[in-house]
């Protein structure tokens, strides 16, 4: 059976009331070195790290990392991610995952990470102040942060069939993948309401920044793992969402198609004419009745777009050696376009977007208030408050207006124990059962100190092993680091 490796990254929002002196950037380190699994951190190791390294065949000089600043704000957590500091963020990277409904609670389990952490820092905020963390994309004032996806692909699909293939893709998807956004930014033409937060900070088709000329297609080349069978595609192009039907479609849709790709069974490219204008195009086509222009001449909109992507990919995953996850992200994926064609209302219950619109529709018309009312910015940024006592989704899902996946029991269970078909398993368990003797860790090695002179780097390069079926009877049978380095045979590093 064929395998997608699958992660995600989130960038949370973060402020702190009544605080004139609130810096980001010590607020971020504040919260992450407040977390429980913190308190005893595991450096990260930045060794083999090629954020510089381009796809397109070159690469960009990248300034020094200090690794001993950088491990004060880093914690590798009990399920295989990753718990740090990104710029003036917070951010929690998922462990791998095989399938995207393993992808998808894992995301979730950051969220109770993050709440978790602002509960544990919260005791060394000022008193009268509140530090909040939101899951959304934008502050507001100009400024945006990352909610990036990560698929291993095989290496020998050229990447210029990942960009002709994907892009449109991408572009169209935004009708399921928006979180909703009041108003507009970066200089773009005002409008009351958008379907993504992060489509007004898209400027390019492709490139390898992921903060200034945002494009819609990423080039970074650093597959965390053996490069000569593996890139990694990294998408900067999508919004956080909280929804978990939606982050399923998100991930599950993408993956699908990038299978389809490495078996080439995607047929002709659908290429948009001009792909830019056509993100911004799509985010503020509410009625999604706007048509946009192809290459060759046709016209289609971004619904239309993708009940052709969904018949390509049902006609794949149906005749193709996939987990049966894939036939349900088929299901919910069709069931969302068939009924966002009745409008938003439909999809509220599943669309973070719709959901967020249907509130500010409800109060404009019980309050007469107008788009551009205080009240509607409070709200906006209220859904994505990942305190479930404030956040407007969370209320959702109490009311029962929004669909979940996931049980409360199973999110907290994949905060402590990681994926069990991946090499997050083995970053997991070995931080779980011996984490004093583990001095670094990074996605594709971990660095023992077993007391002997040297330290032992053991290799993680291939993500699809390291699993529980591998690895749980040599973990049985080691009561120490070094007996399982033993076992494995590790080299000094």
């Amino acid at each position: 059976m064929r395998t997608r490796v699958i992660g995600t990254e989130v960038e949370y929002g973060i402020t702190v009331t009544n605080d004139a002196a609130f810096n980001p950037v010590t607020a971020s380190a504040l919260l992450i070195n407040s977390y429980d699994e913190g308190n005893d951190k595991v450096r990260w190791s930045y060794i083999d790290e090629t954020p510089g390294r381009d796809a397109r065949g070159f690469s960009f000089p990248q300034a020094s990392i200090d690794e001993a600043d950088s491990g004060l704000v880093n914690a590798v957590l009990n399920n295989g991610a990753r718990l740090y500091v990104d710029h003036a963020h917070p951010e929690y990277s998922s462990p791998e995952c095989a399938d995207p409904l393993t992808a998808t609670l894992y995301d979730k389990a950051g969220e109770l990470v993050m709440y978790r952490a602002v509960k544990a820092a919260s005791r060394y905020i000022p008193e009268g102040s509140t530090l909040m963390l939101h899951k959304n994309n934008s502050d507001g004032k100009g400024n945006s942060y990352g909610a990036h996806e990560n698929y291993l692909v095989d290496r020998s699909v050229p990447f210029s069939d990942i960009v002709h293939h994907l892009t449109a893709f991408l572009v169209s998807r935004q009708i399921l993948t928006g979180s909703g956004k009041l108003g507009a930014e970066h200089g773009r033409d005002s409008v009351d309401f958008q379907i993504t937060q992060r489509a007004d900070f898209f400027e390019e088709e492709i490139g390898l920044e992921t903060t200034l000329k945002r494009p819609i297609i990423n080039t970074r080349d650093e597959p965390h793992a053996d490069p000569s069978v593996y890139r990694r595609l990294h998408v900067i192009f999508g919004d956080a969402t909280l929804s978990e039907t939606q982050t399923f479609v998100k991930v599950g849709s993408t993956s699908l198609l990038l299978m389809a790709l490495e078996e080439q069974a995607l047929g002709q490219a659908i290429r948009l004419a001009s792909p830019v204008s056509a993100v911004h195009t799509v985010s503020r086509d509410l009625r999604l009745s706007q048509a946009l222009e192809l290459r060759d001449g046709s016209r289609a909109s971004a619904l239309e777009l993708q009940w052709q992507y969904l018949s390509i990919a049902r006609d794949y995953a149906y005749t193709a050696d996939i987990s049966p996850v894939y036939k349900r992200v088929i299901a919910t994926w069709e069931a969302l376009l068939i009924d966002i064609e009745f409008g938003y209302e439909k999809v509220a219950d599943r669309l973070d977007w719709a959901a967020k619109l249907s509130i500010m529709e409800a109060y404009r018309s019980r309050d007469g208030l107008s788009w551009k009312d205080p009240k509607l910015s409070l709200l906006d940024l209220q859904y994505h408050d990942i305190d479930p006592d404030r956040g407007l989704y969370f209320r959702l899902v109490r009311s029962g207006r929004m669909q979940r996946l996931f049980t409360d029991e199973e999110v907290k269970a994949a905060v402590l124990r990681p994926p069990e078909d991946t090499r997050a398993w083995f970053r997991g368990e070995s931080l779980r059962r011996y984490r004093s003797a583990v001095v670094a860790a990074n996605w594709d090695s971990l660095v023992f100190d077993t007391g002997e002179s040297n330290l032992v780097r053991v290799p993680m390069m291939d993500p699809l092993r390291g699993t529980r079926d591998l690895v749980e009877d040599l973990f049985d049978e080691s009561p120490d680091a070094a007996t399982l380095i033993n076992k494995l045979g590790g080299d000094s590093d």
